[in-house]
């Protein structure tokens, strides 16, 4: 389950801009700092948050968890690198955080079943936001947040991080826009990572400093186990959407954009818990699901037991076009044209060296942190310009809910097809009702109408 384990290092590749040409942005002029807040203080909350106090004079002053020890450990460092020094403001109810209405930007870095309610908050307490993938456990708290966003007029990046990644912006631009792979009609994305927890941790009591009713939420409520907190709840299905919704909305999301691709028309999944039964995971050990563009087929594959086809590329989307292909991931790319000719590989360039206190920072995914810096650029000026993001929150929305149509295809047996007019599965009545998860009482499920 931990993805640091199965990580690799590369080497170079072009810096970040829209346009895969390095262009330095500063915000130093601005005169004051974009003051911000985070929820959520763990993993991927910290990283994200730490990238954007490098890129720009930004202001930390608020953060909240509903576990004491992660917020105090995420206030200690956030002191320590923030440029005023000061520790910032520790909530432990996302609510009373939005009510200060003195932030400028919140990142929502929650488990998956924590984004979609305070997102929506935020966009109503006038914030601009950055929130985790995907955009929602359910597609109808997925269609929330783009209603919420576009009524409350905000602009939202979502963590969809592989758009601003400088060397797949380079395959893109190079390979794919120049027209060198020719149709591309056939994408296979896959993760072959054994990143399914193996085990059956006993239940227990949640530790004291951990508020575990909190944590729970809108989910049901499971007996805790160890497992649960931190980071190991993506084993559950109630906290998220397994590895297709963790890992293939990534590769689907960076396939989608790479080639300027809308909604599948129609998504079919199979799959199941095949090899290891034993373990207390609900979710799927391997899962096969294929997005139909119509001229285009993108089948996505994980297997977390067994080899993989090619220990290059563990967790990759390979385009096959009439004039070559190209393989590419979070580590590199390598382009192979038909019939001969000059093979290409580029590693991404990790950026130790301009920025050190990447070396040292815990859990920390060094491939990723270009990415989620080039993210947060993007971020801070679409806020000045009012312009959608590279990962606007409707292209996430798109990405998400493809993913969550492969798990109740999966689930139902049957292929689904989507009308993104309707927003609805074509005379699926079944279907349609699963769009969105019961909520736990007393949480209330958002609608796209009612925000």
């Amino acid at each position: 389950m931990n993805r640091r384990r199965f990580l690799q290092s590369g080497t170079a590749a072009l810096a970040w801009s829209a346009a895969a040409t390095y262009v330095p942005t500063t915000f130093a002029a601005a005169d004051k700092p974009v003051r911000v807040g985070l929820i959520g203080t763990g993993w991927y909350g910290k990283a994200d948050l730490l990238r954007l106090v490098q890129v720009a004079p930004v202001e930390v002053v608020s953060l909240c968890d509903v576990d004491q020890h992660m917020l105090s450990a995420a206030a200690g460092l956030v002191s320590q690198r923030q440029k005023s020094g000061k520790k910032p403001r520790l909530y432990s109810d996302y609510h009373k955080l939005l009510a200060e209405k003195d932030l400028d930007v919140v990142l929502i870095g929650t488990p998956d079943h924590w984004h979609a309610l305070p997102m929506i908050e935020a966009c109503k307490a006038g914030m601009d936001i950055y929130v985790q993938k995907p955009t929602g456990v359910d597609i109808v708290e997925s269609q929330s947040m783009v209603a919420a966003a576009r009524k409350y007029g905000r602009v939202v990046q979502v963590g969809t991080q592989r758009r601003s990644t400088p060397h797949l912006i380079e395959a893109r631009d190079r390979f794919i826009k120049s027209g060198d792979l020719g149709k591309i009609a056939y994408v296979e994305i896959c993760c072959y990572w054994h990143m399914r927890a193996q085990g059956n941790p006993p239940d227990a009591a949640p530790p004291e400093w951990l508020d575990y009713e909190a944590w729970t939420g809108p989910a049901p409520m499971r007996p805790y186990n160890a497992w649960v907190h931190p980071r190991g709840w993506r084993a559950f299905m109630e906290y998220g959407n397994g590895i297709v919704g963790d890992m293939c909305i990534h590769m689907l999301d960076m396939v989608r954009w790479m080639m300027d691709l809308g909604w599948p028309v129609e998504v079919s999944s199979t799959g199941g818990i095949l090899v290891d039964k034993a373990s207390k995971a609900n979710i799927t050990d391997t899962q096969h699901a294929t997005f139909d563009f119509t001229d285009v087929k993108v089948v996505w594959t994980h297997r977390s037991w067994g080899e993989m086809p090619d220990p290059d590329y563990p967790w990759a989307a390979t385009f096959y076009g009439e004039k070559g292909t190209l393989k590419t991931s979070v580590f590199r790319y390598d382009f192979i044209p038909s019939g001969g000719g000059t093979k290409v590989h580029q590693n991404a360039k990790m950026e130790l060296e301009e920025y050190p206190e990447d070396k040292t920072e815990k859990d920390l995914e060094q491939h990723c942190a270009p990415a989620i810096r080039g993210h947060m650029k993007n971020l801070l000026e679409c806020r000045e310009s009012r312009a959608k993001p590279v990962a606007d929150i409707e292209q996430g929305h798109i990405s998400t809910a493809s993913c969550i149509l492969a798990n109740l295809s999966m689930k139902l047996g049957r292929s689904l097809r989507w009308d993104p007019k309707t927003q609805s599965v074509v005379g699926d009545a079944e279907a349609n009702q699963l769009l969105a998860r019961p909520y736990r009482a007393p949480y209330v499920h958002p609608r796209p109408d009612a925000v």
